[in-house]
């Protein structure tokens, strides 16, 4: 089976193309609709492959607005977003459809199998969370409040990147610049009038270099406030967003959007995830406490009695430096981009017998790489491979899924494609793009998720790969592959100098490695906080701006180890949860790390940290097997066993 290739060069016709595509997707399904004896084979599998169809077309358009963002793209979205959202929301209210889905799953339990009862139990659910069963006033409600939430949701993406496009420091004085890393001040440096100068922006790489690097504290609190004040019209946007939302979950029956959230996660009760947050909270809180007191005492050798939230990352990186001997700058030369990648396929090859060869096949950018995976020689995926920031591309990472593994109705095995997005440093004709080693653990992290998503084996698409997954386990595999870039073994892999070739030395490692809990209290307590704030968000309506601030300055107060300067506004640049799918959902990162942790921990207890028997269980059992199971079915089959807090506590060096 050939791979689609990504093309858009006839963009600006996607509305037209949609149109159509759409419009015959529901004739088809009016046809399905007809069928007096509807089976499985006759109803659900065409179903599945009509919305495969439909994410096919549509998965690029809206992927290109991300790495590519242009006029072009913003408007080729605006014009798709309305008919896809009409569409699917049309469709998830088909009551039609609802009573077929229901009928199959009456008649012929006995005779389906397990995957295809988990395909119609989640679609069954999905149906009732979507108000098939109401009637038509509010189902057209629905409609409306569908359609403008993702509007908003893109404004408040599109906000902040025009925000962080927006805004550059320069800086005349070396003096201000002087421990910025070389490879940092290179990317900075510019000349104007015969004046040497440096300029940083709200792109991640330029803005970590300075608030981590940027002796001048002054320029540091500078371009920390430009950052936690971007877009402050997300204000507005985030009480439209949680007033809609409220209304939306009302129609359907639920006393808040909490509830509704959880209604499609593990996690069963709302108190379950609260008190699992404060737990480890708990937990970690003195140890955060003793952390920031040391930074504290360091930085008063500096003469600074009142370390800010713009002095952390500064006096901390210095800490670190003179604790473990940490230079992220002395690292950065044996992470070069190529060479990781390249060594990293080489591990994942080792551990999961999975082979990475470059396609020639076309991609969004010249600096974006398409990969075939194959097993045993025979190729069973694609991935496009992202790495690099640039001003037209959205902040953070992600992995994004385009197609699915399935079998089609005719027996035909269909090849799952995703891609991979990272912000890291960019390469120029003069210097190579140099990682930082949390740039590596970044591009485990995601691969983790493309992974769970590639290596599928499920026949039905609604269950394969991600799809189907619960939410707050959906982070589990790539939290589990993090841990890998910690290990020795892996790492001697691909940290070789990309001048000399010369490999990163055991003691170099063993700081990396020793250094992998420095803060971790801190960084622990930093997104319980985050955590608490989404989840407590949802579970009533706050109606203003400052109620909203309120609810985040309550949570700071009893959880956070260091408050932050009033005019902070992180919530106006908190895309997971206003412009990404972890509304009510952020404690997932926490809740799936349990399992990741207690998962490694059977690595670290074989004795073998490549333990290729054991990746290959996992691979086998959680991997392959997508969403068909629930995970805590498929963790217990991995280990026998429940998992257990501790080892996460344990992995992060908080209790012992």
């Amino acid at each position: 089976m050939s791979f689609k290739e990504f093309n858009l060069d006839n963009i600006e016709n996607s509305k037209n193309d949609l149109e159509q595509l759409l419009s015959s997707s529901k004739e088809q399904i009016e046809e399905l609709l007809k069928i007096e004896e509807k089976t499985y084979k006759n109803f659900v599998k065409p179903f599945e492959e009509i919305g495969e169809g439909i994410s096919d077309f549509v998965t690029p358009i809206f992927h290109i607005d991300s790495v590519k963002n242009s006029e072009i793209t913003q408007k080729v979205y605006e014009e798709c977003l309305p008919l896809i959202s009409n569409y699917q929301t049309e469709i998830s209210q088909n009551d039609n459809i609802y009573r077929s889905l229901k009928d199959i799953q009456d008649k012929n339990k006995s005779s389906l199998n397990d995957i295809q009862l988990k395909v119609l139990e989640n679609e069954i659910r999905d149906f009732k969370l979507s108000g098939c069963h109401l009637n038509n006033e509010k189902k057209e409600r629905l409609k409306e409040l569908n359609l403008t939430l993702s509007e908003l949701s893109h404004k408040f993406s599109q906000n902040l990147l025009n925000a962080t496009n927006a805004y550059e420091m320069i800086i005349d004085d070396f003096e201000d610049v002087k421990e910025i890393p070389a490879s940092d001040l290179e990317l900075a440096k510019f000349e104007e009038e015969g004046k040497t100068k440096y300029k940083f922006t709200l792109q991640m790489p330029s803005y970590l270099a300075y608030i981590t690097y940027g002796t001048n504290r002054e320029k540091r609190e500078e371009i920390y406030k430009a950052y936690c004040t971007r877009a402050p019209e997300n204000g507005k946007i985030i009480e439209e967003i949680l007033k809609l939302k409220d209304e939306m979950v009302k129609i359907l029956g639920f006393e808040n959007y909490a509830s509704y959230s959880l209604a499609t996660k593990m996690a069963k009760k709302e108190e379950d995830v609260v008190s699992f947050l404060e737990e480890l909270a708990s937990k970690g809180k003195n140890r955060a406490i003793e952390e920031l007191e040391e930074v504290k005492e360091y930085a008063s050798k500096d003469g600074i009695d009142d370390v800010q939230s713009y002095d952390l990352a500064y006096y901390s990186e210095k800490l670190k430096k003179e604790k473990y001997d940490i230079d992220q700058e002395f690292y950065r030369p044996y992470f070069e981009q190529t060479s990781v990648l390249n060594g990293f396929f080489d591990f994942l090859n080792e551990v999961f017998n999975i082979k990475f060869t470059q396609a020639n096949a076309k991609s969004w950018d010249e600096k974006a790489r398409v990969y075939d995976i194959s097993e045993d020689g025979k190729t069973i995926a694609r991935i496009f491979i992202d790495l690099e920031a640039r001003k037209e591309k959205r902040g953070g990472a992600w992995m994004n899924n385009w197609h699915s593994y399935y079998i089609d109705s005719k027996g035909e095995e269909q090849l799952p494609t995703a891609y991979i997005v990272c912000n890291f440093p960019p390469s120029t004709e003069s210097t190579p793009s140099l990682l930082r080693h949390d740039d590596v653990v970044t591009l485990f992290h995601e691969m983790g998720h493309a992974l769970h998503h590639l290596l599928s084996k499920v026949p039905e698409a609604l269950v394969s790969g991600i799809s189907g997954v619960t939410w707050d386990t959906v982070e589990f595999p790539s939290q589990f592959l993090e841990y890998f870039a910690y290990d020795k073994e892996v790492l001697k892999l691909f940290a070789k100098h990309h001048e000399t070739g010369k490999v990163l030395s055991n003691e170099a490692i063993d700081r990396i490695i020793n250094a992998k809990n420095f803060q971790s209290s801190l960084a622990m307590l930093r997104q319980v906080e985050f955590a608490l704030f989404d989840f407590k968000l949802y579970q009533r309506l706050y109606t203003s701006e400052e109620e909203v601030q309120n609810l985040l300055d309550d949570i700071r107060k009893e959880y956070a180890a260091i408050i932050p300067p009033s005019y902070n506004k992180f919530q106006n640049g908190f895309s997971h949860i206003f412009a990404g799918g972890y509304a009510a959902g952020y404690y997932s990162y926490k809740w799936a790390e349990v399992l990741s942790a207690d998962a490694f921990y059977m690595f670290i207890n074989s004795g073998q940290v490549l333990n290729k028997e054991l990746a290959v269980k996992y691979k086998t059992t959680i991997l392959q097997n997508g969403g068909s199971k629930d995970m805590d079915e498929l963790f217990f089959d991995l280990a026998q066993r429940e998992p257990s807090v501790d080892s996460l506590l344990k992995i992060d060096g908080i209790i012992s």
